[in-house]
């Protein structure tokens, strides 16, 4: 598998060396000259001079055969024209770009980007699970933009404590796939019981998570 990753910061840089680490065809675009000849000291003649964001420099490395295009660099607007670039010009099959601020990963996701991902977000993500302050957590925004993982805690005042998943009536586009109970993980079928404290998790259309909430919490 061949992999372009464009953006030689320390995310870059550390990325390649992983990946490089793990059997992977790997070249770094980086603009800066004295860091291309620092990365290719430490890692092997990997490391390219140029805008990655231009196409002639992509078709200098070879995006026509590459697998992955990776954008990393510190510029959200770059990293969207390195990968909307690579798709469009190159037909990569799987473009990933790094968004710093977490409020541009919708629009990236709505100009085709395959997967995007945002630093500040999965710190966010972090500090709600270890201090919940709501009885639902965000697990993982899928690439639909309507669809996520949700974990839920079924509560004392919970309609559904003490019935089985048959009995019980979802919200529309909701799907209970697998409760969590102290230790154990149970896959969940029309006779399982709902607990006062099960941890629930959740495939749910963002339109029906208030009403999944109120039925659960």
């Amino acid at each position: 598998m061949y992999i372009i990753v464009v953006g030689g910061g320390k995310v870059g840089f550390y990325l390649s060396k992983t990946l490089l680490a793990e059997g992977y065809e790997v070249l770094l675009i980086e603009r800066n000259n004295h860091k291309v000849d620092y990365f290719n000291e430490q890692l092997g003649a990997v490391a390219m001079a140029g805008d990655g964001a231009e196409a002639s420099v992509l078709k200098k490395a070879g995006a026509g055969r590459a697998d992955v295009v990776i954008a990393v660099t510190g510029e959200d607007e770059d990293n969207l024209v390195v990968c909307q670039m690579a798709k469009l010009a190159f037909n990569v099959g799987k473009t990933i770009a790094r968004v710093n601020n977490p409020r541009n990963e919708p629009i990236f996701r709505a100009l085709g980007l395959d997967v995007t991902v945002s630093h500040t977000a999965h710190i966010m993500s972090i500090i709600e699970q270890a201090i919940p302050k709501s009885p639902m957590i965000h697990l993982l925004n899928l690439q639909h933009p309507d669809m996520a993982i949700v974990d839920l805690k079924i509560g004392a005042d919970s309609p559904v404590v003490g019935s089985d998943m048959g009995d019980i009536q979802l919200p529309p586009d909701c799907i209970i796939a697998a409760v969590l109970r102290g230790p154990d993980l149970i896959i969940p079928s029309d006779t399982t019981e709902l607990l006062e404290g099960d941890d629930v998790i959740a495939i749910a259309h963002a339109a029906q998570e208030d009403a999944l909430r109120r039925l659960l919490v």
